[in-house]
């Protein structure tokens, strides 16, 4: 993200837009991950908020945005795998708008069942995250209504807030582990640390069966990968979006890529040393630390846990031993 894009001053004022709605989540450094990478190791978790992602604090910040720049909409429509779309879902309730989120057909049964939860009006449309989002391009148009991209400057503000937590409790890191999607997350990390004038090295990490971002960066342009079929459906994205590559492609230090087994032997992993449950997309950033482990040696690393958010049967299978098919 450029520097300067957003000021701290700034970057505090949206924080204290999102504890309105919800409280801080926590970042501990667990010992036995430390142990396990031989390095003081955090874990910042996402996965305590109050619809279990980090995509809520955009979700508060966005809708923040819309009610006053568009005080004429009557309701959103937009596309997501499930963490965003309960973010805007719970937003736009509390806003009195309707949602409409479209998923793919085969998204997360109880992601579906949570964003209904949340008063959504629930579609399923085409075969991945990005036919879905094509159709909810379409539906702004048919039904009039207000369409939220999964990135936004108004989102990105938002989810800076944890990077501001975690910075603000651990101190100066040496590098911090994100998981990349559709990118708010990677750029809110970025403009925290920017703001903060730290020299933090900000890596991304993403699924070998999701490859865009690290196709892009390398070929220093937007690239559309043509498949994206990891179970990790938070990092599920074929083809990147325009103005979060523009931003992350800049200032990321690099982008790791982990295999579905990896990611799979990080949620056991989290799960064994700290008792948390991570869905796919959220145990992605460690996986790319262990992936690195000689890199991280000696050093003071975090990982961002960006989601908890996974189905029972797939929990079931991956502390079995097994990596869910995608």
């Amino acid at each position: 993200m450029t520097k300067g894009l957003y000021s701290l001053a700034e970057l505090r004022k949206a924080a204290v837009r999102v504890y309105q709605e919800m409280q801080p989540t926590p970042q501990y450094a667990w010992p036995l991950l430390s142990d396990r990478l031989g390095a003081e190791v955090w874990l910042k978790h996402e996965n305590h908020t109050p619809t279990g992602a980090f995509k809520i604090r955009g979700g508060i910040t966005f809708m923040d945005w819309l009610v006053r720049e568009h005080p004429d909409v009557s309701g959103i429509v937009t596309a997501t795998r499930g963490n965003h779309g309960q973010a805007q879902a719970r937003a736009a309730r509390a806003a009195g708008l309707q949602a409409v989120i479209v998923v793919p057909h085969g998204n997360s049964v109880e992601k579906n069942t949570a964003m209904r939860g949340f008063g959504a009006e629930l579609i399923e449309h085409g075969q991945d995250y990005n036919e879905a989002a094509d159709y909810a391009n379409q539906l702004a148009d048919e039904r009039n209504l207000k369409l939220v991209t999964a990135f936004h400057p108004a989102i990105v503000l938002g989810v800076a807030s944890y990077g501001l937590e975690l910075f603000d409790t651990a101190g100066a890191l040496d590098a911090v582990y994100v998981p990349i999607g559709n990118g708010s997350g990677i750029c809110g990390t970025i403009a925290a640390r920017d703001a903060l004038g730290l020299s933090t090295k900000v890596i991304g990490v993403i699924s070998d069966r999701a490859p865009a971002a690290r196709l892009g960066l390398e070929a220093g342009k937007i690239a559309s990968a043509g498949k994206a079929n990891t179970f990790a459906d938070g990092v599920a994205v074929r083809t990147p979006d325009r103005e979060a590559f523009e931003m992350y492609s800049q200032h990321v230090d690099h982008i790791v890529m982990v295999d579905d087994d990896a990611i799979a032997d990080a949620i056991r992993i989290i799960w064994q040393d700290t008792h948390n449950l991570a869905e796919g997309a959220g145990a992605v950033a460690l996986a790319g630390m262990i992936r690195e482990k000689e890199l991280v040696r000696d050093k003071r690393v975090a990982a961002v846990l960006s989601g908890g958010n996974i189905d029972q049967s797939m929990v079931a299978a991956v502390l079995a031993g097994q990596t869910p098919l995608s």
